[in-house]
């Protein structure tokens, strides 16, 4: 998980997130998905999975999208910080203790559960969780 510390003006600014980041022109999100994580991290995964899609709607911020993939098999040593905050591993069944996102939890308990694939929708006002829905897909 990654704390984010490091960036001023950042909506995520204090909370914990996954390491992830926007896809590239001519990237798929699998390929993007593996980029970011090395960057980041300083693992080379060398075996993800696609888990979801998760949309996120907010009344003010900028509305976008997460393609969500997991790993377990990687190689290289872990950073403990990175240009986007502290870095550290995080057990599954710890995350919703973090300081997170409302939506973050619902989506992490899937994963938890080994949840097949899903498409979720997680609407925010302000910091506040409003609305959510999924469905497996």
């Amino acid at each position: 998980m990654l704390n984010r510390a490091g960036k001023k003006h950042d909506l995520n600014e204090g909370k914990w997130i996954g390491v992830g980041g926007k896809v590239e022109e001519k990237e798929t999100p699998e390929r993007c998905a593996i980029r970011e994580a090395y960057e980041e991290t300083g693992l080379k995964l060398t075996d993800i999975r696609f888990r979801g899609i998760v949309y996120f709607i907010s009344d003010e911020y900028e509305s976008e999208f997460m393609f969500l993939y997991t790993s377990d098999r990687f190689s290289g040593e872990p950073k403990t910080e990175s240009d986007e905050g502290i870095l550290e591993w995080i057990d599954i069944d710890k995350v919703a203790s973090l300081k997170i996102w409302e939506g973050d939890k619902l989506f992490l308990e899937l994963l938890r559960k080994d949840a097949p694939l899903f498409e979720m929708e997680l609407r925010y006002e302000g910091d506040k969780l409003v609305h959510s829905e999924w469905r497996y897909i």
